[in-house]
């Protein structure tokens, strides 16, 4: 048995019938690549061979009575396959437009909390021959860090052969008067730590007003908890719209070289360009900065599982029309941002969720995920992961191309995340049903902003786009 942290119980609680928390993962496999043999039973017999691999996928809720505390993961669980594995069918032609309305309806559904909380659906009928897999799991399971760990056990990422066998025997589900005993323990370590922790949390923010101060204002950047009302921002429907794209990495790295921004920068600066292209289209304006709420891993060990993570504000220049000024305006604000964040405390943010109060935070966060109020926190979130560098396989057939994002917040439906594989990066938007009218324009709308910023560098913008898929992209 293992206690949810903070986080992990946090992103538990704020799972709402219109806000799912669970995370996707997609890899595209191109079997033909190599003329291997693959399908749903080479997937199953793969995957049944790593779960020992695998610890998450083998922990299963276990409530505390009276919510007295945080729930508790039962390890090493009877998986049922049958259950957990789905065989699904794109429709023809089988392009990127086909395979995304299909990952679309797979985040729409939520994860059964009875049950281990993941899903695999092996989907067939992509062109060429390909199969996409669509991992659903829940991001109380694994933040960014741990799922990139996740998925490099679960793939083969060299030729050679890896640790598979036979799973080990089920946990054994604890007592009432054992979970009791454990929660009041936990209560007692908490309760103890809590007049520090207050009084760090009391002092970083003291700390923070008095560092803000001394900058003074910048007229071009957000004020903190001053997010503009934006067609981006209006209460989240359930249902879910995905879009990808693929880009050259090393089209990007070259990009920020050139600008003379990081990487992570030149990420943030294509969103703000892809989000101004989208503002006038839908609001007919882009006056105001808008904010971006970027996830940051506060531990980067080689942990499959748990979530030791934190949140940056960073200040989009979304009003700005000339691209170097807003990539160079991204830069300023995520250095302010992350200045702060390291003035707080990296990990206060964790430290305080896990003292939620379990009684009543699950019916406070779906009042939130109703009201239909201005989100003055964030306009959107974005994200990017360094992906695994090494080229994956499955069941022996390559994982070419790999797409994932994150959950939508109350107020807040769009999710942007990069995922870095290989040679490649994979953008994904991830939206509801009211946002777009096609969730394709905000990743056509990304794509063009990176060519602006390559243009605007002096580079070249032929063949941004890429992947095997990237024929497809736009049909």
């Amino acid at each position: 048995m293992k206690r949810l942290n903070g986080m992990d119980a946090m992103l538990l609680y704020s799972e709402t019938p219109n806000l799912h928390t669970h995370t996707l993962k997609v890899a595209i496999v191109d079997p033909a690549e190599i003329g291997a043999d693959f399908g749903y039973e080479a997937f199953r017999h793969h995957l049944l061979r790593r779960l020992h691999l695998l610890e998450p996928l083998r922990y299963k809720l276990v409530d505390i009575p009276w919510r007295l505390h945080h729930p508790m993961w039962l390890e090493n669980c009877d998986v049922d396959l049958d259950y957990h594995l789905h065989r699904i069918q794109v429709p023809a032609p089988g392009g990127r437009r086909e395979l995304d309305a299909v990952i679309g309806e797979v985040a729409s559904t939520p994860l059964d909390r009875t049950r281990p909380l993941w899903e695999f659906h092996v989907a067939e009928g992509l062109a060429g021959g390909r199969f996409a897999l669509i991992g659903k799991i829940h991001h109380a399971l694994a933040d960014g860090v741990a799922s990139v760990n996740l998925l490099a056990r679960a793939m083969d990422l060299k030729d050679g052969p890896s640790d598979e066998r036979d799973n080990d025997e089920a946990g054994v589900t604890p007592t009432t008067t054992g979970l009791l005993l454990a929660a009041g323990r936990d209560h007692v370590r908490q309760i103890s730590k809590l007049p520090g922790l207050l009084g760090d949390a009391a002092k970083g923010f003291a700390r923070v007003r008095r560092r803000s101060r001394e900058r003074g204002e910048h007229p071009d950047l957000a004020d903190a908890f001053d997010a503009p009302p934006t067609f981006l921002n209006h209460v989240v429907s359930p249902q879910r719209r995905f879009a990808t794209v693929a880009l050259r990495l090393d089209d990007a790295k070259a990009t920020a070289k050139a600008l003379g921004i990081t990487f992570n920068d030149l990420v943030l600066a294509t969103a703000a360009g892809g989000l101004r292209q989208l503002l006038l289209r839908y609001d007919g304006k882009a006056d105001r900065p808008i904010i971006a709420s970027v996830p940051t891993a506060t531990d980067k060990s080689d942990r499959v599982t748990g979530n030791e993570i934190s949140g940056l504000s960073i200040s989009l220049p979304v009003h700005v029309a000339d691209p170097v000024e807003r990539a160079q305006l991204v830069a300023l604000a995520t250095k302010i941002a992350k200045e702060d964040h390291e003035i707080l405390g990296p990990r206060l943010y964790g430290q305080l969720m896990g003292y939620l109060p379990t009684a009543i935070a699950p019916a406070a966060f779906r009042w939130l995920g109703r009201r239909d109020a201005p989100n003055k926190v964030m306009n959107v979130a974005v994200s990017s992961v360094p992906g695994p560098r090494e080229r994956g396989h499955f069941a022996g057939a390559p994982v070419s191309e790999i797409y994932s994002t994150g959950v939508l917040s109350p107020g807040a439906p769009v999710n942007i995340t990069v995922w870095s594989y290989v040679d490649q990066l994979g953008v994904a938007v991830l939206t509801d049903d009211e946002t777009f009218d096609d969730p394709h324009e905000a990743t056509q709308a990304l794509s063009e902003a990176f060519s602006e910023l390559r243009c605007a560098a002096g580079l070249s913008v032929d063949h941004s786009t890429v992947g095997v898929m990237a024929d497809h992209a736009l049909r």
